[in-house]
């Protein structure tokens, strides 16, 4: 287990409830999707996983230690886990691309030298190496998000929180975004990212949490939680179409108990091809 969230409740003020009792794991190498309808408190949570909301009640442990809200605590919590907002712009604030990529690393304490070398290994990730010069507040959407997630991988976390990452992309953007959290996860960072896309956490996920209401209201495998249509219905989402396809395949025959089942639309092509070669 990499991090946990035990029973967390938060509200913000006015007393608007935003968390109530939630608890939700993480575990290391697999990717999750936090999975649920605007409004259901998504963000919040991943406000909490990373220290910059504290809870009125419940903890969060990390490697099995409970989290601590000191500066320092903090600070060693965040080199750990990493956030991209959903909203670029509320994230970079320097004057250049290179600039803001290069605070964190620099917060951390290293050297010049290393911080140059976290920033051009991020930048060159994300595919925006033209863009180190150039003024943040003359980036597209599509850039600002790329440069958003440099600044985050520069610090090289364990973990990284991404809040709608896709959102706002277009199919070219976010094909080639989901490739680079492949390549970072690859490099031993654990993703987990909230989505309202089914398709997306179907396609993309290891494991799913449903959410409504500010709680969880299932977690589990992506395949098995995202058919069952009771706990979809408790969290207002329908099962992903190509997963439909897939048991629908497996009902009739098509597919074998032990056959994968499709999760790409390619995935479901090739599964068509083979059904209509075997009736001919």
């Amino acid at each position: 287990m990499l991090l946990e969230a035990c029973g967390l409740t938060y509200s913000y003020p006015g007393g608007v409830p935003a968390l109530a009792d939630l608890s939700l794991t993480v575990t290391r190498g697999k990717r999750l999707a936090i999975l649920g309808p605007n409004g259901a408190g998504k963000t919040t949570l991943l406000l909490h996983l990373n220290g910059t909301l504290s809870p009125s009640s419940g903890r969060v442990l990390l490697n099995g230690t409970a989290m601590g809200y000191s500066r320092k605590e903090l600070t060693a919590w965040r080199r750990q886990v990493g956030l991209v907002l959903q909203d670029a712009d509320d994230q970079l604030f320097a004057a250049s691309v290179a600039e803001d990529v290069s605070f964190g690393p620099l917060n951390l304490g290293l050297d010049d030298g290393e911080a140059r070398e976290r920033v051009s290994d991020a930048l060159a990730a994300l595919r925006i190496a033209d863009l180190a010069d150039r003024p943040t507040h003359m980036l597209s959407f599509g850039q600002k998000k790329r440069v958003a997630i440099a600044g985050a991988i520069a610090m090289r976390p364990d973990m990284l929180l991404l809040d709608e990452p896709t959102a706002g992309l277009d199919h070219h953007g976010s094909v080639h975004l989901l490739a680079v959290l492949e390549k970072l996860e690859a490099m031993g960072t654990t993703l987990v990212f909230t989505t309202h896309d089914v398709d997306l956490a179907y396609g993309f996920a290891h494991e799913v949490a449903l959410f409504n209401a500010g709680r969880v209201v299932a977690q589990g495998a992506a395949a098995k939680v995202l058919a069952d249509r009771d706990v979809m219905n408790q969290a207002h989402l329908n099962v992903p179409v190509i997963l439909q396809l897939g048991l629908k395949a497996r009902a009739l025959g098509l597919l074998a108990d032990d056959d994968a089942l499709p999760r790409s639309g390619q995935d479901a092509v090739l599964l068509l091809e083979r059904a209509v070669s075997g009736r001919a």
